[in-house]
């Protein structure tokens, strides 16, 4: 079925079971104009929260967002997402400058890292765009409260402001957008200096001889990258069998052979169980996760990325009734709504996939559904993306999820060595994998490993949306040359057979 036809006939479902006690702020009123007291209140200011509060204003409703850490962004746009790209990028061309650009022609006598000038680089980026998101609230005047924000009541919260002040903000509905934390480990103390968190890696001031990575995630091989392609030594240790157990299993194997090639050391089914610091670096004491005979590894620097953990103490949660579960996150229904009438959670704070993206989507649902309108979030749609190089994208099922589901499927790859962009620049590592429904052809995953995947990655997640076919895919006319032709050629061996392979 072709996709405008399965678009017409898209519908979203946002009749499902709701908690008794809840109830849409649509039908508690809206503030007026002159009143002190707000429509919407976002406590947090992060990719889930100024992005509730822009859309709230949108709306109409008079909207208040709250943030302690007195510039917007969150972790993401402060100390994760916007500057680990940045150190992502810098980092990828020095490596480039000094590995590649010769076969390109370009030749010169030497090459080094200026890393003050690369922190700056990566600073000014964070500043200008967190003041971009102070010219959004500007715009459409969302008042902007700095400060600690602690629920005294379903419509009240209390703030300790930056200026040493308190305010209690008024609002009909309340958000929580407070997002999440670094997940600490049983004795480890982060330092930031020896011992560091994602945070302090985006800090450090020289490179580390040697550094280890504890948790084989999206984070700790993004930043792993980073520091490896600058010269350190970098091993990862990880307690689970494999590297980042969300992803399809063929790819992860790929991508594990890809980082090993680049330096990076994997130590795998390993758990820490001691942390010595007072010979001056730090010394780790290992087991197998099983159980067996303890080795030392030791480093420079320490990099704790085992995941993160929902911000949601001292929030005041307890005092009003929100329910959490037994890891912190908030339980909400279908609309974002707790189970205290008019206060609602959107983000990390709730179950899902702790991304800024799908932050970002639970933020617009949510305020359509305070204003009266129809929000919806798909999560088994939401992408996910590794920023290393090559990148590593995926959206919708594993194959392993697929093949537990029961369902019969037809998979097809394409190997980015046959792409003619790819080749044309010399960076042809990865594939395309595309998993469908064999009875239907309708696509119930795809996984790219390349170096743009992150782009390339959205056509497939629209065609998710739709429920499209690989022979939609296959059936679009794609520019070439262009690397989107891989995807183009892997549905081709989905339902039939690619041409250039």
């Amino acid at each position: 079925m072709a996709l405008a036809s399965l678009a017409r006939r898209k519908v979203y479902n946002v009749s499902r079971s709701f908690y008794s006690a809840s109830l849409t702020s649509f039908s508690r009123g809206f503030a007026s104009a002159g009143s002190d007291e707000n429509d919407v209140v976002v406590v947090g200011g992060g990719p889930g929260g100024y992005v509730a509060a822009i859309k709230a204003a949108q709306l109409g409703l008079k909207t208040t967002c709250i943030e302690k850490r007195g510039t917007l962004g969150g972790t993401c746009l402060n100390v994760g997402c916007i500057p680990s790209k940045a150190l992502l990028h810098s980092s990828h061309m020095y490596h480039e400058a000094k590995h590649s650009f010769a076969n390109h022609g370009v030749k010169f006598s030497s090459v080094e890292v200026d890393l003050p000038a690369m922190m700056a680089q990566k600073d000014k980026a964070v500043s200008n765009l967190t003041r971009g998101i102070e010219g959004l609230f500007k715009k459409n005047k969302v008042n902007y409260v700095k400060g600690y924000g602690k629920l005294v009541s379903p419509s009240e919260v209390s703030v300790d402001t930056i200026d040493g002040g308190n305010t209690v903000v008024k609002g009909k509905n309340i958000i929580i957008a407070t997002g999440s934390d670094v997940k600490s480990l049983p004795g480890i103390t982060i330092d930031e200096e020896k011992i560091v968190s994602s945070t302090g890696a985006l800090a450090l001031k020289e490179t580390p001889k040697k550094l280890v990575v504890i948790g084989a995630g999206y984070i700790g091989l993004e930043m792993g990258s980073v520091w490896g392609r600058l010269g350190s030594e970098v091993t990862v240790v990880e307690f689970a069998p494999e590297i980042v157990p969300s992803l399809d299993g063929e790819v992860r194997k790929q991508f594990q052979r890809s980082l090993e090639k680049q330096g990076m050391k994997f130590i795998l089914k390993t758990k820490v169980v001691g942390v010595d610091t007072s010979s001056g670096g730090v010394k780790l004491t290992l087991e197998p996760a099983s159980g067996g005979e303890k080795t030392i590894l030791e480093a420079d620097v320490v990099l704790v990325s085992a995941g993160r953990t929902p911000f949601t103490a001292g929030l005041g949660l307890e005092k009003i009734g929100v329910e959490t579960d037994k890891v912190g996150r908030i339980l909400v229904n279908d609309r974002f709504a707790t189970n205290v009438p008019g206060v609602y959670a959107i983000g990390d704070v709730i179950p899902g996939p702790m991304l800024a993206h799908k932050a970002e989507e639970d933020g617009v649902a949510c305020v359509e559904f305070i204003a009266g309108k129809v929000g919806h979030v798909d999560y088994d749609k939401v992408p996910g993306v590794v920023y290393t190089h090559p990148e590593v994208a995926s959206v919708g099922k594993t194959e392993e999820q697929v093949k537990a589901l029961g369902v019969a499927y037809c998979i097809g790859k394409f190997p980015l060595l046959a792409n003619s962009r790819a080749k044309a620049i010399d960076d042809a590592e990865g594939f395309v994998k595309i998993i469908a429904e064999k009875e239907t052809d309708k696509i119930l995953g795809v996984h790219i490993m390349a170096p743009n995947a992150g782009e390339l990655i959205h056509e497939a997640a629209i065609a998710l949306q739709y429920d499209a076919a690989s022979e939609d895919i296959a059936r679009v006319c794609h520019a070439h040359p262009t690397m989107s032709e891989a995807l183009k050629e892997a549905a081709m061996a989905t339902y039939d057979k690619p041409i250039h392979i």
